[in-house]
């Protein structure tokens, strides 16, 4: 069976997709804390060993993702740290500033 280039092109392309999919490097799960005004927040998937910086005040972290994350008191992760445990969350006293899921 011979297929038309325009075929062809598009099953070649749908199989370097497949092949080229993996399991995505991320948390997977939900993390969330309370924002300004006591309003929730949440982050869906979080990406692996990437610090994440918010840019509001930041309490309460809640890890129900897969993996363990660590808070830190200032941006760009630095400050004092508390890891959490997958599936644990911290007080809502705890304020943080940045987050790195799955870190090393």
């Amino acid at each position: 069976m011979r297929l038309s280039r325009p075929i062809a092109a598009v099953l070649g392309g749908l199989a370097l997709a497949v092949i080229t999919i993996g399991p995505a490097a991320a948390a997977d799960g939900t993390f969330v804390w309370v924002g300004p005004k006591g309003k929730a927040y949440a982050i869906q998937n979080p990406p692996d060993r990437k610090c994440l910086d918010l840019a509001q005040e930041a309490r309460g972290p809640q890890n129900a993702t897969k993996k363990a994350l660590v808070v830190y008191s200032k941006q760009k992760c630095k400050g004092t740290a508390l890891r959490i445990a997958a599936g644990h969350s911290a007080a809502s006293s705890v304020h943080f500033a940045s987050v790195v899921f799955n870190p090393r």
